[in-house]
């Protein structure tokens, strides 16, 4: 109490000197009041941003946007565009052009790097960025996701997505679609061979296969004879996932190597499933409707293929249960994740943040979820997901696909790779046309990895 008043008394004392106006009279709290301090207001600076460029600078800004794709795609993306110049609040315009495919889009890109008419930002594979970053044209997008007023949370969004463009120290594009290729597997019909499990390794995939193959012997139909078992697929990332799940791979280093033991192994594996009758190819077959007529007990197949299986299913009045699995390996199972990317091109510094702030705002949830309903690929963030409860519903397969994700694996960082990729469909696709017997698998892996160090020059 005494050192309460003769604080009370210096007070009055200084307020006095000032000569400002006179104290108010303050009343000697009681010893059974509570003195309450005010507490002290919470900081509201709101964060700067680092990249030195003023809003008022974004106004009117136009900006040319290059993109890949038709069908649904083109048509949400050109919604998403009309949304963007409709309710961006610094009065951006965005001009969209299609360039139809990937393949177009590179050509084009790169054709228009030294004239003005180049675009902005680009939808492109992460390869066409590489080789745009070691050409100097490609932005880095570090000081964007990290800048404390317009970056990202990019903890959001799962590493088999973030880390597929970043490279040396620089991040090269932002992720803006990603699938995978998958193994499809008649849980149903396994149940009814005798297998109790999803395969979990090579040999149990062999079991599965060649058993539903001898099944097919059993019926009155000869023309079906062959099938039963996988029903073979050459696509790019089927083959490289096989290598995976041998533990193999296509690279030593930063230099391609296909001719390994674990390589050989793979192709080896494969093409005796073949020689035994368990993997089966016909030329007007379609994978997905043999599938649902029980003509295989494996296909593959891509995450935006999946609802197509279902309505083959319905329509076949197939009422298994079927499941999306990862390609099995011996130890771990392999699943490669792919697809486009956000790249934004040299410009100015107006520009290149214009471009960045629609990036950022197609990564919000809600747009990133219509992506999802509309393609019915992987959601870009985590926490799309809390928006998605209903499609998980009616799409049990796709959730399974998410769930398999942490076992996903990037593909190679290499500009080459858009070359060397399609070198292994190729020579994927050549194996079985000719049926290379599976004791010569050596010689076109060794062939495989001579081209690929001729296309990597």
């Amino acid at each position: 109490m005494k050192k309460l008043i003769f604080l009370l008394f210096i007070t009055s004392l200084l307020l006095t000197a000032c000569g400002a106006e006179t104290a108010p009279a303050v009343t000697e709290p009681s010893s059974t009041q509570v003195v309450e301090k005010t507490p002290k207001p919470e900081s509201t600076v709101a964060p700067a941003t680092r990249l030195q460029v003023s809003e008022d600078a974004l106004k009117g800004l136009e900006i040319k946007v290059w993109i890949p794709w038709y069908g649904v795609e083109a048509g949400l993306f050109e919604s998403f565009v009309e949304e963007f110049n409709e309710k961006n609040e610094w009065g951006i315009v965005l001009v969209m052009e299609n360039q139809i495919n990937f393949s177009n889009l590179y050509e084009g890109v790169s054709i228009s790097l030294p004239t003005a008419d180049k675009p902005d930002l680009v939808i492109a594979l992460p390869e066409h960025a590489l080789e745009w970053d070691t050409d100097g044209v490609a932005v880095d997008l570090t000081p964007y996701v990290e800048d404390p007023l317009y970056g990202i949370d990019s903890s959001d969004i799962p590493n088999v997505f973030w880390n597929q463009d970043f490279i040396d120290g620089k991040r090269v594009a932002i992720p803006a679609q990603r699938t995978s290729r998958f193994l499809l597997w008649n849980e149903s019909w396994a149940k009814q061979l005798g297998f109790g499990s999803l395969p979990d390794a090579p040999d149990d995939f062999k079991q599965q296969a060649c058993r539903a193959q001898q099944a097919m012997l059993k019926d009155e139909s000869p023309q079906n004879d062959f099938m039963g078992g996988w029903a073979v697929n050459t696509e790019p990332m089927t083959a490289y996932a096989w290598l995976l799940a041998f533990e193999g791979g296509v690279l030593e280093g930063s230099d391609y190597r296909f001719l390994t033991p674990n390589n050989i192994a793979a192709f080896t594996f494969l093409r005796e499933l073949s020689e035994a009758g368990c993997a089966w190819q016909a030329a007007n077959a379609n994978p997905i409707s043999s599938f649902a007529k029980r003509e295989a007990i494996f296909i593959t197949a891509s995450l935006q293929d999946l609802p197509e299986v279902a309505r083959e299913f319905a329509s076949a009045g197939n009422t298994d249960s079927w499941k999306v699995i990862a390609f099995p390996g011996a130890n771990e199972d392999a699943l490669v994740v792919y697809g486009s990317s956000y790249v934004i091109l040299k410009s100015t510094p107006e520009e290149q943040l214009a471009s960045w702030l629609f990036i950022r705002w197609l990564l919000d949830a809600e747009q990133d979820a219509r992506w999802v309903e509309a393609t019915h690929l992987f959601p870009i963030r985590k926490s799309t997901l809390g928006l998605l409860a209903d499609y998980e519903k009616t799409h049990p397969q796709w959730a399974q696909a998410v769930k398999l994700l942490p076992q996903g694996e990037v593909q190679p960082q290499l500009a080459s790779w858009r070359t060397v990729k399609t070198m292994i469909g190729d020579a994927f696709t050549h194996m079985y046309r000719v049926n290379i017997p599976s004791g010569q698998v050596a010689a076109i892996l060794a062939q495989m990895e001579t081209l690929s160090r001729e296309l990597s020059k």
